[in-house]
């Protein structure tokens, strides 16, 4: 069960009309907190409502009429930190962060790291992206937020290939190694076809095929499969409100039932699927043939979009040890048989007009291969679970960068998970790996970030930063979470033109809760950076709730 979450905003409200819909009223079990107009506590941002043609517009501005809530204010703050708390209490699986472009950045940050340090939940955000669209500020979202996000570069690539032929499997295949680039956990990502927000793939009865070849590609694919409701069915319908429809039946013998109910299990029975990589094997504009590989697990999929013309496939090597092997999917998408000989090479066969085929292999591991780790970023002594295959049954160590963790630090070992504590390490990235109690190392899991502690999200405002053409302001200091004064890991660029004007800068950023930090600001262009002078600030981060910090730029 996960619980869609909106801490963005409330209900539609008018700046100056109170009667309006609900006046964006909050209420905290029962109790009205404020509503949005005569807000005297500042709970809510009035700077009118958003044209989307920034970021920073984005966030401190109102999206649409929703009464848009000020992640600055302490009492914000508490009330939605204690709110996910409650949930975390009652048990929820996880959650989805609604409209995550349009908070702050930094408040974000700091409420992963609450839900990290108390009750690590699989949490996934909502950041649109249109046809097309790559976004490095998503993609660095994604890596240092703590926090996955819903993969609508996959969808909306997916849909394009598979629904409207506005592109073919050479797209397919660059938004796959593109992805996986950019995303520092790609298999984080959760992947889906058509949601809420957008209309939905199937358009008409000429397309099942198309859906049906959509859902075996999402649910043979890296990243975590995400399935709306009446998929299975075909159900069709443009934007909201047309594609929130109620189920009209539910029937178990649907083709696209059957695709889901065939591969969903496989994602848990051959490791390669869930946490294998992927490698193109055979390509044209319409078949793609790609392997997913784990260790000794392999699994390769076959898609012939062109639902008219046959496809004969020759040349295709795979990682498949010799033998004949069939169709997972049982010729549900007119799949069928493939044989393998020594070194993989598949003898030449017949891929059907809209057909679709996986076939698999899996074996016994016995070296240990870490296929993910969870959540990607807590403090010290957070227990976070190791997953893979050949670890082995008896405790062996694990490894944040050089520093071992052995003994009762290591909460439980199984062959395929490891729950383990964070070590008392100095905060920063790190690399994760294993070793069995034969010694045999594992592969190596990267960018794990250890906090410095538990986290408040903190308002960096610096005056009289002015900056010549090119030039971005950004904060770099003392700790960690600051980047630890490395231009390169500074944050920002700074904001300059909603919640305060140029040449004022301000930022919302994470940092350690009651530390006492020191700071500087500094101009950068590509890589020239221009420093400010005098002495670092100092600032002492609150222990609980937000604050602000206000100074000068130093000549």
């Amino acid at each position: 069960m996960i619980i869609d979450f909106a801490p963005n905003h409330t209900s539609p409200a008018s700046s100056d009309q109170p009667s309006f819909a609900e006046n964006g009223k909050l209420y905290n079990n029962g109790t009205l907190l404020a509503g949005y107009t005569n807000d005297t506590q500042n709970l809510f941002h009035h700077n009118g409502g958003t044209d989307f043609s920034t970021t920073e517009n984005g966030i401190y501005k109102n999206l649409y009429d929703l009464a848009d809530l000020n992640h600055n204010n302490s009492t914000v703050d508490t009330y939605l930190k204690e709110a996910v708390k409650m949930w975390l209490d009652l048990g929820i699986d996880g959650i989805r962060m609604d409209a995550v472009k349009h908070m702050p950045f930094g408040w974000q940050k700091s409420f992963m790291a609450t839900v990290n340090n108390y009750k690590p939940v699989f949490t996934f955000g909502e950041w649109f992206l249109g046809v097309n669209e790559v976004s490095a500020e998503n993609h660095q979202f994604a890596n240092e937020s703590g926090m996955s996000l819903l993969d609508f570069r996959f969808a909306q690539k997916t849909r394009q290939v598979f629904r409207d032929n506005t592109d073919n499997m050479y797209g397919l295949k660059a938004m796959l190694e593109g992805s996986a680039a950019d995303y520092a956990q790609v298999d984080d990502q959760v992947t889906f076809i058509d949601n809420h927000d957008m209309e939905r793939f199937h358009t008409s009865s000429a397309n099942k095929r198309k859906l049906e070849q959509a859902l075996a590609f999402t649910l043979t694919s890296r990243g975590v499969p995400a399935i709306y409701y009446g998929t299975e069915q075909y159900m069709s319908g443009g934007n909201d409100p047309d594609n929130r429809a109620r189920i009209p039946s539910f029937s178990t013998t649907t083709t696209a039932y059957n695709v889901i109910k065939k591969l969903a299990p496989l994602r848990k029975t051959n490791p390669a699927v869930a946490y294998g990589s992927t490698q193109e094997r055979w390509i044209n504009n319409d078949v793609i043939i790609y392997e997913r590989k784990f260790g000794n697990h392999v699994a390769v999929v076959a898609i012939n979009r062109n639902l008219s013309a046959s496809a004969s496939i020759s040349g295709l090597v795979t990682s498949l040890p010799a033998g004949t092997y069939s169709d997972v999917l049982g010729g549900t998408l007119n799949g069928n048989p493939i044989t393998a000989g020594s070194g993989g090479a598949v003898n030449t066969f017949t891929l059907a007009a809209g057909s679709a085929a996986v076939w698999q292999y899996t074996a016994a591991q016995t070296t240990p291969v870490i296929g993910h780790v969870g959540p990607m970023m807590a403090k010290a002594g957070t227990v976070i679970t190791i997953d893979g295959r050949g670890f082995g049954s008896a405790k062996g160590t694990v490894y944040f960068g050089t520093t071992a963790v052995a003994g009762t630090e290591i909460v439980s070992w199984e062959d395929s998970q490891i729950k383990v504590k964070i070590p008392a390490v100095t905060p920063g990235n790190y690399n994760v790996k294993i070793t069995g109690s034969t010694g045999t190392a594992s592969n190596v899991y990267d960018n794990f970030q250890v906090l410095t502690g538990e986290q408040v999200s903190v308002r960096f405002v610096v005056n009289n930063a002015a900056t010549t053409l090119g030039q971005n302001v950004y904060l770099a200091g003392s700790v960690s979470e600051l980047g630890n004064w490395e231009p390169a890991k500074a944050i920002g660029p700074m904001y300059n033109q909603v919640v305060y004007q140029y040449p004022t800068w301000y930022y919302d950023v994470s940092v350690p809760a009651g530390v006492t930090i020191e700071f500087k600001f500094m101009k950068k262009n590509g890589t020239s950076v221009v420093w400010e002078g005098g002495s670092n600030h100092s600032f002492t981060a609150p222990a609980t709730g937000t604050a602000t910090v206000n100074v000068n730029w130093q000549p």
